[in-house]
Protein backbone atom coordinates (compact mmCIF):
# COMPACT_ATOMS: atom_id res chain seq x y z
CA UNK A 1 0.00 0.00 0.00
CA UNK A 2 1.49 3.24 -0.44
CA UNK A 3 2.24 6.17 1.80
CA UNK A 4 -0.97 7.94 3.09
CA UNK A 5 -1.18 11.69 2.53
CA UNK A 6 -1.00 12.65 6.16
CA UNK A 7 -2.78 15.70 8.19
CA UNK A 8 -2.51 16.56 10.77
CA UNK A 9 -5.47 18.66 12.83
CA UNK A 10 -4.86 20.91 15.83
CA UNK A 11 -7.12 22.43 17.83
CA UNK A 12 -8.59 25.46 20.48
CA UNK A 13 -4.48 26.32 20.34
CA UNK A 14 -5.90 29.52 23.16
CA UNK A 15 -2.67 31.19 22.90
CA UNK A 16 -2.47 34.26 25.38
CA UNK A 17 0.32 36.91 25.47
CA UNK A 18 3.91 36.06 26.81
CA UNK A 19 4.03 34.90 30.19
CA UNK A 20 0.38 34.89 30.11
CA UNK A 21 -1.54 31.48 31.57
CA UNK A 22 -5.17 30.71 29.96
CA UNK A 23 -7.77 30.89 33.21
CA UNK A 24 -4.66 31.58 35.23
CA UNK A 25 -3.43 27.94 35.27
CA UNK A 26 -3.06 26.70 31.34
CA UNK A 27 0.63 27.66 30.03
CA UNK A 28 -0.77 27.02 26.53
CA UNK A 29 2.22 28.60 24.80
CA UNK A 30 4.16 25.62 26.50
CA UNK A 31 1.68 23.45 25.58
CA UNK A 32 2.01 24.22 21.84
CA UNK A 33 5.31 24.23 21.63
CA UNK A 34 5.48 20.70 23.15
CA UNK A 35 2.80 19.83 20.24
CA UNK A 36 4.84 21.00 17.46
CA UNK A 37 7.84 19.32 18.56
CA UNK A 38 5.87 15.73 18.68
CA UNK A 39 4.23 16.31 15.60
CA UNK A 40 8.00 17.27 14.01
CA UNK A 41 8.87 14.44 15.57
CA UNK A 42 6.30 11.61 14.60
CA UNK A 43 7.97 8.51 12.44
CA UNK A 44 5.92 9.76 9.21
CA UNK A 45 5.67 13.59 9.35
CA UNK A 46 2.58 14.90 8.19
CA UNK A 47 2.39 16.56 4.60
CA UNK A 48 -0.10 19.12 5.81
CA UNK A 49 -1.29 20.86 8.95
CA UNK A 50 -5.09 22.07 9.71
CA UNK A 51 -5.79 24.63 13.54
CA UNK A 52 -9.44 24.63 13.43
CA UNK A 53 -9.68 27.46 15.48
CA UNK A 54 -9.46 29.16 18.77
CA UNK A 55 -5.85 30.16 17.77
CA UNK A 56 -5.86 32.77 20.70
CA UNK A 57 -7.41 33.02 23.55
CA UNK A 58 -8.47 37.13 22.99
CA UNK A 59 -7.78 37.76 19.29
CA UNK A 60 -5.47 39.86 20.38
CA UNK A 61 -2.18 41.11 17.80
CA UNK A 62 0.02 40.14 20.71
CA UNK A 63 -1.27 36.67 21.01
CA UNK A 64 -0.94 36.01 16.81
CA UNK A 65 2.69 37.10 17.14
CA UNK A 66 3.56 34.64 19.57
CA UNK A 67 1.17 32.19 17.69
CA UNK A 68 2.97 32.71 14.55
CA UNK A 69 6.60 32.06 16.41
CA UNK A 70 5.08 29.16 18.41
CA UNK A 71 4.27 27.11 14.77
CA UNK A 72 7.09 28.19 12.77
CA UNK A 73 9.24 25.00 12.81
CA UNK A 74 6.26 23.83 11.02
CA UNK A 75 7.88 22.94 7.79
CA UNK A 76 4.81 21.81 6.07
CA UNK A 77 1.70 24.04 5.10
CA UNK A 78 -0.10 24.97 7.72
CA UNK A 79 -3.62 26.28 7.05
CA UNK A 80 -5.93 28.39 10.04
CA UNK A 81 -9.50 29.23 9.89
CA UNK A 82 -10.63 31.19 13.33
CA UNK A 83 -13.08 30.35 16.73
CA UNK A 84 -15.01 32.23 18.83
CA UNK A 85 -11.93 33.11 20.45
CA UNK A 86 -10.05 34.55 17.27
CA UNK A 87 -10.59 38.11 15.42
CA UNK A 88 -10.40 38.13 12.04
CA UNK A 89 -8.72 41.25 11.33
CA UNK A 90 -5.94 40.27 13.61
CA UNK A 91 -5.93 37.00 12.24
CA UNK A 92 -5.34 38.13 8.78
CA UNK A 93 -2.97 40.80 9.28
CA UNK A 94 -0.32 38.88 11.57
CA UNK A 95 -0.69 36.12 8.75
CA UNK A 96 -1.03 38.32 5.67
CA UNK A 97 1.15 35.92 3.76
CA UNK A 98 -1.15 33.35 4.21
CA UNK A 99 -2.86 34.15 0.91
CA UNK A 100 -5.62 31.83 1.13
CA UNK A 101 -6.73 33.94 4.19
CA UNK A 102 -7.35 36.37 1.38
CA UNK A 103 -9.85 34.48 -0.75
CA UNK A 104 -13.32 35.90 0.73
CA UNK A 105 -13.28 39.48 1.91
CA UNK A 106 -15.44 39.20 4.69
CA UNK A 107 -15.66 35.80 6.54
CA UNK A 108 -12.84 33.99 6.00
CA UNK A 109 -13.23 30.72 4.07
CA UNK A 110 -11.40 28.87 1.38
CA UNK A 111 -10.18 26.15 -0.49
CA UNK A 112 -6.94 24.44 -1.16
CA UNK A 113 -6.72 22.60 -3.74
CA UNK A 114 -2.66 21.13 -3.86
CA UNK A 115 -2.93 18.08 -1.90
CA UNK A 116 -4.41 14.45 -2.53
CA UNK A 117 -7.08 15.92 -0.15
CA UNK A 118 -8.81 18.94 -0.94
CA UNK A 119 -9.63 21.24 2.35
CA UNK A 120 -12.19 23.37 2.34
CA UNK A 121 -13.02 25.82 4.94
CA UNK A 122 -15.82 27.81 6.99
CA UNK A 123 -15.38 30.85 8.96
CA UNK A 124 -18.59 30.05 11.52
CA UNK A 125 -17.82 32.73 13.99
CA UNK A 126 -20.24 35.17 15.34
CA UNK A 127 -18.19 38.50 16.65
CA UNK A 128 -18.78 38.63 20.19
CA UNK A 129 -20.31 35.59 20.70
CA UNK A 130 -19.52 32.03 21.70
CA UNK A 131 -21.68 30.23 19.54
CA UNK A 132 -21.46 29.89 15.64
CA UNK A 133 -23.80 30.38 12.81
CA UNK A 134 -23.26 29.55 8.45
CA UNK A 135 -25.13 32.11 7.06
CA UNK A 136 -26.94 31.76 3.73
CA UNK A 137 -23.97 33.55 1.85
CA UNK A 138 -21.13 30.87 3.48
CA UNK A 139 -23.86 27.83 2.46
CA UNK A 140 -23.58 29.10 -1.24
CA UNK A 141 -20.39 29.25 -1.30
CA UNK A 142 -19.94 26.46 -0.13
CA UNK A 143 -21.94 24.44 -2.64
CA UNK A 144 -20.27 25.83 -5.21
CA UNK A 145 -17.22 25.33 -4.09
CA UNK A 146 -17.75 21.54 -3.57
CA UNK A 147 -19.32 21.32 -7.39
CA UNK A 148 -16.63 22.29 -8.68
CA UNK A 149 -14.44 19.58 -7.86
CA UNK A 150 -17.29 16.41 -7.23
CA UNK A 151 -14.62 14.09 -7.96
CA UNK A 152 -11.96 15.18 -5.65
CA UNK A 153 -12.25 14.19 -1.89
CA UNK A 154 -12.54 16.51 0.48
CA UNK A 155 -12.49 17.16 3.95
CA UNK A 156 -14.45 20.66 5.26
CA UNK A 157 -13.09 22.70 8.43
CA UNK A 158 -15.03 24.44 10.56
CA UNK A 159 -14.46 25.55 14.79
CA UNK A 160 -17.95 24.83 15.51
CA UNK A 161 -19.55 21.44 15.55
CA UNK A 162 -22.66 20.63 13.75
CA UNK A 163 -24.05 18.17 15.78
CA UNK A 164 -25.11 17.48 19.50
CA UNK A 165 -22.40 16.16 21.63
CA UNK A 166 -24.34 15.83 25.07
CA UNK A 167 -21.83 18.02 26.88
CA UNK A 168 -24.76 20.57 28.23
CA UNK A 169 -22.38 23.83 28.35
CA UNK A 170 -20.74 23.17 24.93
CA UNK A 171 -24.25 22.30 23.36
CA UNK A 172 -25.93 25.80 24.33
CA UNK A 173 -23.06 27.34 22.39
CA UNK A 174 -22.89 25.41 19.25
CA UNK A 175 -23.68 26.19 15.64
CA UNK A 176 -26.91 27.41 14.84
CA UNK A 177 -29.17 25.48 12.79
CA UNK A 178 -27.20 23.05 11.00
CA UNK A 179 -29.78 22.06 8.51
CA UNK A 180 -28.86 23.94 5.96
CA UNK A 181 -25.46 22.74 6.41
CA UNK A 182 -26.08 18.87 6.26
CA UNK A 183 -28.34 19.58 3.00
CA UNK A 184 -25.47 20.92 1.10
CA UNK A 185 -22.84 17.95 2.53
CA UNK A 186 -25.39 15.20 1.32
CA UNK A 187 -25.25 16.34 -2.06
CA UNK A 188 -21.87 15.79 -2.41
CA UNK A 189 -20.69 12.51 -1.24
CA UNK A 190 -16.78 13.74 -1.96
CA UNK A 191 -16.94 15.08 1.40
CA UNK A 192 -14.91 12.17 3.76
CA UNK A 193 -14.69 13.84 6.77
CA UNK A 194 -16.13 17.45 8.53
CA UNK A 195 -13.11 18.61 10.62
CA UNK A 196 -13.87 20.31 13.87
CA UNK A 197 -12.89 21.75 17.06
CA UNK A 198 -14.78 23.99 19.58
CA UNK A 199 -15.27 21.27 22.51
CA UNK A 200 -11.92 20.15 23.45
CA UNK A 201 -12.59 16.49 22.99
CA UNK A 202 -12.61 13.74 20.44
CA UNK A 203 -16.06 13.00 19.11
CA UNK A 204 -17.06 11.33 15.93
CA UNK A 205 -21.01 11.38 14.56
CA UNK A 206 -22.45 10.48 11.33
CA UNK A 207 -23.58 13.90 10.28
CA UNK A 208 -25.39 14.00 6.13
CA UNK A 209 -23.71 11.16 4.27
CA UNK A 210 -20.37 11.67 5.75
CA UNK A 211 -18.11 11.44 9.55
CA UNK A 212 -18.40 15.17 11.49
CA UNK A 213 -15.72 15.03 13.86
CA UNK A 214 -13.96 17.51 16.41
CA UNK A 215 -10.27 17.07 18.07
CA UNK A 216 -9.31 17.31 21.28
CA UNK A 217 -6.84 20.71 22.18
CA UNK A 218 -3.33 20.52 23.03
CA UNK A 219 -3.87 22.38 26.03
CA UNK A 220 -6.74 21.88 28.26
CA UNK A 221 -9.92 19.72 27.59
CA UNK A 222 -13.93 19.66 28.34
CA UNK A 223 -14.93 17.25 31.39
CA UNK A 224 -16.76 14.29 29.97
CA UNK A 225 -19.69 15.21 31.25
CA UNK A 226 -22.74 14.40 29.37
CA UNK A 227 -25.37 16.30 31.44
CA UNK A 228 -27.86 18.84 30.04
CA UNK A 229 -26.67 21.18 32.71
CA UNK A 230 -22.95 20.37 32.50
CA UNK A 231 -21.20 23.50 34.08
CA UNK A 232 -18.56 25.49 32.10
CA UNK A 233 -15.37 23.68 32.85
CA UNK A 234 -11.66 22.56 32.09
CA UNK A 235 -9.34 19.57 32.82
CA UNK A 236 -6.26 18.81 32.28
CA UNK A 237 -6.49 15.43 30.58
CA UNK A 238 -3.64 14.41 28.22
CA UNK A 239 -2.97 17.19 25.54
CA UNK A 240 -3.60 15.48 21.90
CA UNK A 241 -4.05 16.34 17.97
CA UNK A 242 -5.65 14.25 15.33
CA UNK A 243 -3.80 12.25 12.20
CA UNK A 244 -5.55 11.90 9.56
CA UNK A 245 -4.26 9.54 6.81
CA UNK A 246 -5.86 9.55 3.42
CA UNK A 247 -5.39 7.04 0.65
CA UNK A 248 -7.74 6.94 -2.38
CA UNK A 249 -8.41 2.89 -1.54
CA UNK A 250 -9.10 3.63 2.31
CA UNK A 251 -10.72 6.85 2.42
CA UNK A 252 -10.10 8.79 5.45
CA UNK A 253 -8.50 7.08 8.65
CA UNK A 254 -8.24 9.78 11.78
CA UNK A 255 -5.72 8.83 14.95
CA UNK A 256 -5.79 10.67 18.38
CA UNK A 257 -2.15 11.63 19.04
CA UNK A 258 -0.83 12.13 22.52
CA UNK A 259 1.60 14.80 23.57
CA UNK A 260 3.99 13.90 26.39
CA UNK A 261 6.22 11.40 27.82
CA UNK A 262 5.10 8.42 28.14
CA UNK A 263 6.71 4.85 28.99
CA UNK A 264 7.86 2.70 26.13
CA UNK A 265 7.11 1.18 23.07
CA UNK A 266 7.90 -2.32 24.80
CA UNK A 267 8.28 -5.37 22.19
CA UNK A 268 5.23 -8.01 22.57
CA UNK A 269 7.10 -10.96 23.54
Amino acid sequence: MTQPFLLAQLSDLHVKARGELSYRVVDTAGMLRKCVVHVLALKQRPDAVVITGDLTDGGLPGEYALLRELIAPLEMPVYLIPGNHDERGALRAEFADHAYLGQSREVIRYAIDEHPLRIVALDTVIPGSSGGELGEDSIAWLDRTLAQAPGRPTVVLMHHPPFTTFIGYMDACGLRDPAPLAAVIQRHPQVERILCGHVHRPIEVRFAGTIAATAPSPAHQIPLDLGVNAPGQFVMEPPAYRLHAYTPETGLVSHTAYVGEFAGPYPFR
